[in-house]
């Protein structure tokens, strides 16, 4: 795995047990390296997709569409940059739908029901969903139960206290509009303006999830910490072994998603003003599906946030294409579970490739 393979003590550069001067390892082609990174497969896909609809869908082709489908990819993509990041380090999060409607609800109910600035709220709002997700880690590590089951409760949970708190609070399933707040205007704007670039009308979402996304590839690459995750994912025994603090690296992956789940429920309150409190549902799986499509391993150990970024941009572009292109909008599911299924066969291949790459020429 990645990880196991970035602790791996290096060898020495100078001389050989003989006192010859090592050769140093070769340089694997660049048509082979190429095949084993990660996000290859998700690269290709939307070069497939993009030509689709590039094809048969006339109005895919202007300015505006390209802001549309940046926007969808945006909404789906800054949840999977922490996802891919929770897959990596070999877990993943079934709550993480229903946490960001749990975000967005907690930050529009406390303000308006104490009547304060919007800002108390979304800073609340912040808390919680640290703290859903340091609960779901915490569960983990104590029981040592999958990361399917704890999440899995955890995800009824939120759904049912979303629902029952809410009806509780305002007397129905949705939050009042808090566009006459304090503080709305500016926190719109940092969660959910837009802007023009030439002929082009960008969310700030688009930029938000790039920003997001250049982050979490540096601290992945670049970073200890990064190195910890890919180890904890890639064999979680042998990291701790190596001195990998692998329980305190799961709970900070859990609370990543937290922190990614009230960034885009707080995009969803200050966009929409108001927020249904049974939504959410089954997001999670979109969130996860445009990380394998990217490239991550549900076993974990391997993947990266560029491959989550370009499944979610496929998502987007597919999403938006099936809308332009006049098809029915049911299809854009079945397309969905067509590209999961086919990133795992590919996946699959290009991960042989690297296993069978390590060391050869």
């Amino acid at each position: 795995m990645e990880g196991t393979q970035a602790l791996r003590a290096p060898e020495p550069a100078g001389e050989g047990p003989r006192g010859e001067r090592a050769a140093g390892p070769r340089r694997r082609p660049p048509l082979r390296r190429l095949a084993t990174r990660p996000e290859l497969g998700s690269v290709l896909g939307a070069v497939v997709v993009f030509a689709v609809f590039f094809a048969v869908a006339e109005p895919f082709r202007t300015a505006s569409a390209l802001g549309t489908v940046l926007y969808a990819g945006s909404t789906i993509g800054i949840m999977a940059v922490g996802v891919a990041l929770l897959m990596i380090g070999g877990e993943f999060d079934l709550s993480a739908g229903v946490a960001v409607i749990s975000s967005a609800l907690t930050a529009s109910m406390t303000a308006w029901w104490f009547g304060l600035n919007v800002w108390a709220g979304v800073a609340i709002a912040l808390a919680v969903s640290l703290g859903i997700g340091f609960l779901n880690g915490w569960i983990l590590v104590r029981t040592r139960l999958p990361s399917f089951l704890v999440t899995l409760a955890v995800f009824l949970m939120l759904q049912g206290l979303n629902v029952a708190v809410t009806r509780l609070v305002v007397d129905g399933v949705s939050t009042r509009n808090i566009s006459d707040m304090d503080g709305f205007e500016s926190a719109r704007a940092v969660f959910a303006s837009s802007f023009a670039v030439g002929g082009l009308n960008l969310r700030v979402t688009v930029v938000w999830w790039v920003l997001f996304t250049a982050l979490a590839t540096w601290v992945l690459l670049r970073t200890r910490v990064g190195n910890w995750v890919q180890a904890a994912g890639g064999d979680a025994e042998a990291a701790r072994a190596m001195g990998v603090p692998v329980a305190g690296v799961k709970i900070g992956l859990f609370m990543t998603v937290g922190f990614f789940a009230w960034f885009s429920g707080m995009h969803l309150l200050f966009a929409f003003n108001t927020v249904q409190s049974g939504e959410g549902i089954g997001n999670e799986l979109l969130y996860i599906m445009a990380a394998v499509v990217g490239g991550c391993l549900l076993t974990g150990g391997y993947g990266t946030v560029v491959g989550a970024a370009v499944g979610a941009l496929i998502y987007g572009m597919t999403r938006q294409g099936i809308v332009y292109a006049g098809w029915d909008n049911y299809l854009v599911m079945f397309f969905v579970g067509a590209m999961l299924l086919a990133a795992v066969v590919v996946n699959g291949w290009f991960r042989a490739q690297a296993d069978k790459g390590v060391g050869g020429p």
